[in-house]
């Protein structure tokens, strides 16, 4: 039975079982392990989840009754005139239950004209039974008043020359599978009609977990040697569906790489830094 949650609570405790087959829907949907860049290999049974994929994973089970009008859950989210929700940015570590608490909120903005609330949220995931946590994260979500998207792009400068890239155009059926992962109904995702009238986007926006996702993808795909032990990221501009991204990496030291994704007019939608594990090779 599924008991609403308390939106007054500042944690919550969620429980996923990782079935090969869920974990075959995530990579069915991404384009560096759905078979088509390299042989499809398909999860096995007690194999270590890759880094990052448990954002595809561990989302709440809210009836729908409960959500917000944009189809977003609303737990940690702030009170009224602030309902428009973007992913932010975040960042984990990796060394299941998942428990998630608001660790602290930020107000910016407030007097300029565009004020916004700013929610991070911790997450600690571990496998039934342990003490000891497999992944820490930290998640953001900014939070701006209905009617309000005076935001400009963000221009990023210095970018240096990737080592290795991919490119990679999500479509509206890379969204629609994303979502269903993940059990987001998220309106700026799916209605394009609504992304455009309601919230002033040019399209449908592409998952900030997924931006994040194909950033680790990239590294993974072209170093599968690589062992990595924390990322930390920021979401910069929108990434919107449809438009071919290019998913860049460079090494900026011995275990340190740096990751960003950019548009066909060069605009810069995340941009992260993954660090490796010291023992490695």
């Amino acid at each position: 039975m599924h008991t609403p949650l308390n939106h007054q609570k500042n944690s919550i405790t969620l429980s996923e079982t990782l079935h090969t087959d869920r974990v075959s829907d995530l990579y069915v949907t991404l384009p560096t392990r759905d078979g088509t860049r390299n042989p499809y290999k398909s999860p096995k049974n007690s194999e270590a989840l890759g880094f990052g994929h448990h954002l595809a994973f561990f989302h709440p089970r809210t009836p729908e009754k409960y959500l917000r009008p944009d189809g977003t859950d609303a737990d940690f989210c702030p009170p009224e005139p602030f309902v428009r929700r973007m992913w932010a940015g975040g960042r984990m570590s990796g060394r299941a239950t998942a428990c998630m608490t608001v660790r602290s909120v930020v107000k910016k903005g407030f007097v300029n004209a565009v004020p916004m609330v700013f929610v991070n949220q911790g997450i600690e995931i571990s496998n039934d039974g342990d003490e000891e946590y497999a992944i820490l994260e930290e998640r953001t979500h900014v939070y701006l008043a209905l009617g309000v998207n005076q935001r400009r792009f963000r221009e990023v400068l210095g970018l240096p020359r990737p080592d290795f890239s991919l490119k990679f155009t999500p479509s509206p059926t890379t969204l629609f599978r994303f979502s269903a992962l993940t059990f987001n109904g998220h309106h700026i995702h799916l209605d394009r009609d609504y992304a455009r009238e309601s919230e002033g986007y040019p399209e449908r926006l592409v998952h900030g977990p997924l931006t994040a996702l194909m950033l680790l993808e990239t590294l993974a795909h072209h170093h599968p040697e690589a062992q990595m032990k924390s990322f930390e990221y920021r979401a910069l501009n929108p990434v919107v569906v449809n438009e071919e991204l290019t998913f860049n990496g460079t090494w900026s030291g011995p275990k340190e790489i740096t990751l960003w994704v950019q548009s066909e007019a060069g605009v810069v939608g995340m941009k992260g830094k993954v660090s490796l594990d010291g023992n490695q090779g």
